[in-house]
């Protein structure tokens, strides 16, 4: 094989540059992994080749700007997530820019690719109500039925990010006195995440319907693999269509597993758990990442205005005294 060809490059980043010289953690690997499965598959119908055939020439910035674009457009993706793809073949780029010096201009061309701004919306996240709509909506007289309630249960108590509830193993699962799960999230930090009572029973009935060691995943696929972050995603919008038949108020809503992640941290919120509290519970480096809850839900700020107005003052929305502040305020 040409040492300077797509396939080797390949290799080599994902063997040499990210487990050796950078000791990447599975799950950065897993999602360059999936960066470059996209871009293969959508280059080899580009260019009609397989994708042992392409070449590095091929991958140059108008290429890679259709790919984004693909992305957003026909995957349905989010802008967040077309950054991240960007900085996973941003990071290869780099790497054959330092093995191939022939490529460097088409390499630097594609590192001065800027990532897309956007607006950060509101957190989307489901009531209780919703939460059990969802929840009663797999067959639970069939195998796959009573895997996927025990997924949307544990994922909506516990607020596991997609990776992290993939790659629950059995050994990592302990029930009885302070029931809890263990997990590797961002940054390789292990945490312990406790599980109620009904996530618990729920888990436990279907763990011990299973055969398995410890190190075989919680939830795995009918041939006994781990699920993939694509198939969990499909399962999870599968059975919200299907839960917003009797439950209207989830047509509205787009459901993925990070919307059961935002699910958890609502609840805790609203049952007045502390913001540190909270993002220990999700894994999060700071709290500045998890104040973003204290935006989303309304009846959180109306009881912090009535606390504000408990004097007996009429609270009154201020108005410019004068046209020409009235002109700046608007601006």
């Amino acid at each position: 094989m040409n040492v300077s060809s797509l396939p080797a490059l390949l290799q080599g980043f994902f063997t040499e540059r990210l487990r050796t010289q950078l000791g990447a953690s599975s799950c950065t690997v897993a999602t360059y992994r999936d960066t470059f499965r996209l871009l293969l598959r959508f280059a080899a119908e580009r260019f009609k080749e397989t994708p042992s055939e392409l070449r590095v020439e091929q991958l140059d910035p108008s290429f890679v700007g259709d790919f984004l674009q693909h992305l957003e457009v026909h995957r349905g993706n989010c802008t967040r997530t077309r950054n991240v793809r960007l900085a996973a073949l941003r990071a290869f780029f780099r790497y054959v820019a330092l093995n191939e010096p022939a490529h460097a201009l088409q390499c630097q061309r594609l590192l001065a690719m800027p990532s897309k701004r956007y607006q950060r919306g509101p957190v989307e996240f489901l009531t209780d109500e919703e939460v059990a709509a969802l929840a009663a909506t797999p067959k639970t007289d069939t195998w796959l039925g009573k895997r996927d309630q025990a997924i949307l249960v544990v994922a909506a108590q516990t607020g596991l990010r997609n990776s992290e509830l993939t790659g629950l193993r059995r050994q990592d699962v302990e029930f009885g006195a302070g029931a809890h799960v263990r997990c590797l999230g961002k940054g390789r930090k292990t945490r312990c995440t406790p599980l109620a009572a009904d996530a618990a029973a729920v888990l436990k009935n279907w763990l011990a319907e299973q055969r398995g060691d410890g190190g075989d995943p919680v939830f795995p696929t009918s041939r006994g693999g781990r699920i993939s972050a694509d198939a969990l995603q499909r399962l999870v919008a599968r059975h919200a269509a299907t839960a917003a038949e009797c439950c209207p108020s989830l047509k509205g809503k787009k459901v993925t597993p990070h919307t059961l992640r935002h699910t958890a941290a609502m609840a805790l919120l609203r049952r007045g758990v502390d913001l540190t509290v909270i993002a220990l519970w999700l894994g999060h480096e700071s709290t500045d990442t998890t104040q973003v809850y204290l935006h989303a839900d309304m009846s959180l700020k109306e009881r912090a205005l009535a606390h504000g107005t408990s004097t007996g003052t009429v609270a009154k929305r201020y108005r410019p005294p004068d046209p020409l502040l009235a002109f700046l305020e608007s601006l």
